[in-house]
């Protein structure tokens, strides 16, 4: 059975496009394209149909990226179909859990950063973090770069890494632990 993530950021133009590219890249690494499934998609529609950022790309390649992507807004129908959505910020993390149609589903939401090894969530437990609150988890947010500069799309980057091995560490223990 294929286990499947969706990222989401606002537009799905900048932070969640890159954490899908990056994710993907650490899924393909690991061998395990075949059980995981990556995605993402924005909380609003206002670039829905368009690529990615031109500076999300840049950075994206010139770090050996790749990322074919159309941007496009999530629906709460997804989560029937979803195992985890990834909120870059608390406030997607807060309206993805007002789209949520059941509390099953509101707890498949989880912020990237809490997966960062140097998180106060992850430092606490060796599997999946806890469900960070909204007002508690600020200081997880990755920064919306779309109004600044490159730098912004760079230090994004460096978070989204930061994040992923420990996300992919998780997935693999859901993973397995559904084999068994």
């Amino acid at each position: 059975m294929t286990y499947r993530v969706c990222f989401v950021c606002t537009g799905n133009i900048c932070r969640s496009p890159m954490a899908e590219s990056v994710f993907r890249a650490r899924v393909d690494d690991a061998g395990l394209d075949g059980l995981i499934k990556v995605d993402s998609a924005g909380t609003g529609d206002w670039h829905e149909g368009e690529n990615a950022d031109p500076r999300a790309l840049s950075v994206l390649e010139e770090h050996g990226y790749t990322l074919d992507h159309t941007a496009r807004r999530f629906e709460p129908s997804w989560f029937a179909r979803l195992d985890l959505v990834i909120a870059l910020d608390s406030g997607h993390l807060e309206a993805l859990r007002l789209l949520a149609p059941t509390e099953e589903d509101a707890a498949k939401v989880r912020l990237l950063r809490s997966y960062a090894r140097s998180s106060p969530s992850h430092r606490s437990s060796t599997s999946a973090p806890p469900v960070p609150s909204s007002p508690d988890c600020g200081d997880l947010d990755v920064p919306d770069p779309y109004y600044g500069g490159r730098i912004g799309f760079e230090e994004c980057l460096e978070m989204v890494e930061e994040a992923s091995a420990g996300l992919l560490a998780a997935v693999r223990d859901d993973v397995e632990g559904r084999a068994t």
